[in-house]
């Protein structure tokens, strides 16, 4: 194994110095327990947005916490769903008053976890509302789940609820924004390598140099079937028509379409995909009205990537546009 860390028990306690010495002027790093708030949390009269899971998958979360997104983040160690403590503290760290919105990825130990954060906080009169992500396509169940697992939809729901809360919307209002995103959001990934958890100190799951995963998750769960690499246009055709019949999309609908890479695709291989992409939802009628392409959902320096779709109204269009300033996402400002 070979990672540019210390010790591998003090990986996210020393990431998170990292980003505190980094984006002092994005954010504030609470170590006891370890949480991630925006500089000026809490921001009175503003629903906050409060998300969080494993680490390993940066920049999400806490690379998406600031203006016009996330108010808080809380890490787990690597894989790992963070604790209810956690989730407290942040919440009750950045409540403004006009509640605050859990985004939960459909992973067991991570509802069960925002569950209870979100039961001890309403005791003491905070609202919540929570919004759980269930986009991925490939698997019904997997390791981590009963039911779809959360994935690149999640980065979406984030900035447009975040764009949404930033103009005032009430909780319920935002709410709704982040579960239409969800209902509107399908993706898929794939795999060409593991990555490597560093107490493991050994992949998670072993490749054939000539083998590749369809449907992997990105903790490295089992996808739909191992096979032999293909050239990446087949390899898309066999995703996107998976994500696309689901919903299902349909001649006509504009969508926003994210190609994320998983920690160990270079950008030049990204934009071969997105090529691919672009070539087979013209052949469909779907017209691609904005895109996002890079890696944003990683799974350590695991190989490979995942599609997102998203059916975009001209509302979601326009919140996804609002600016944002985070580590992670920013534009407009």
């Amino acid at each position: 194994m070979k990672k540019l860390i210390n010790d591998p028990q003090n990986v996210v306690r020393e990431e998170l110095e990292g980003i505190e010495q980094a984006h002092a002027d994005l954010v504030r790093v609470s170590y006891e327990p370890n949480f991630i708030v925006r500089a000026d949390a809490p921001v009175q009269g503003k629903v906050a947005l409060v998300s969080g899971g494993g680490s390993g998958h940066e920049p999400m979360h806490g690379g998406f916490v600031g203006q016009g997104m996330l108010d808080a983040a809380c890490p787990g160690e690597v894989f790992t769903s963070p604790t209810p403590d956690q989730m407290e503290a942040a919440t009750k760290a950045v409540n403004g008053g006009a509640g605050v919105i859990h985004i939960v990825k459909n992973y067991t130990g991570d509802v069960m976890n925002f569950d209870m954060a979100a039961e001890l906080c309403r005791s003491e009169g905070i609202e919540v509302e929570s919004v759980l992500v269930d986009d991925d396509v490939a698997v019904q169940d997997s390791l981590y789940t009963a039911g779809r697992r959360g994935v690149g939809t999640t980065v979406l729901m984030e900035k447009i609820g975040g764009a949404a809360a930033e103009e005032g919307r009430a909780l319920k209002e935002v709410a709704d924004i982040c579960r239409e995103v969800n209902a509107n959001g399908r993706s898929m990934g794939m795999a060409l390598t593991s990555g490597t958890v560093p107490a493991a100190g050994k992949p998670t799951f072993e490749l054939g140099d000539d083998e590749m995963e369809i449907g992997i998750g990105i903790h490295g769960e089992p996808g739909r079937e191992r096979m032999k690499l293909k050239p990446v246009a087949e390899i898309l055709e066999m995703m996107a028509t998976v994500v696309v019949d689901d919903l299902p999309f349909a001649q006509g609908d504009d969508v926003l379409a994210f190609v994320n890479g998983m920690g160990g695709t270079p950008l030049i291989e990204l934009y071969i995909v997105y090529n691919e992409l672009a070539k087979f939802l013209k052949g469909r009628g779907i017209s691609i009205s904005r895109n996002l392409i890079g890696s944003y959902i990683t799974s350590l320096e695991m190989a490979g990537c995942s599609i997102t779709l998203l059916k975009a109204s001209d509302d979601l269009l326009r919140l996804w546009d609002a600016p944002v300033k985070t580590a992670g996402l920013r534009w407009g400002v």
